[in-house]
């Protein structure tokens, strides 16, 4: 089993997708947000059998959970989550939007 690591936006998204549900039920918030980690978990026995999506980003793939997607990339053996975005979302638009943030903060380094 691959090591699961959660990147800083992916944590974010986790913290908003509990506050949104939260405005209804903070229950129903907290089980939510349990039952995407313990997917995001359960990525890590078998990363390679999920989709690729290397038409958005390279080496991009993602798991579905209800109306949500998880993106995930495996480097060096670690299943690392990049995002966790609603289905309904212009994902394209944002994962360009992300790779765009990435390509001008390296620009720095």
């Amino acid at each position: 089993m691959a090591k699961v690591t959660f990147s800083p936006k992916s944590r974010q998204d986790l913290l908003d997708i509990g506050d949104y549900i939260a405005k209804d039920s903070r229950a129903n918030a907290r089980r939510f947000v349990a039952k995407l980690i313990e997917q995001c978990q359960r990525i890590g026995t078998s990363p390679m059998g999920y989709v690729g999506r290397e038409d958005l980003t390279p080496g991009l793939r993602m798991a579905a959970l209800g109306r949500y997607v998880i993106f995930f990339r495996v480097l060096d053996g670690q299943v690392r989550i990049e995002r966790v975005l609603h289905g309904a979302r212009n994902l394209p638009i944002v994962l360009e939007h992300d790779n765009k943030q990435l390509a001008d903060d390296a620009a720095f380094d």
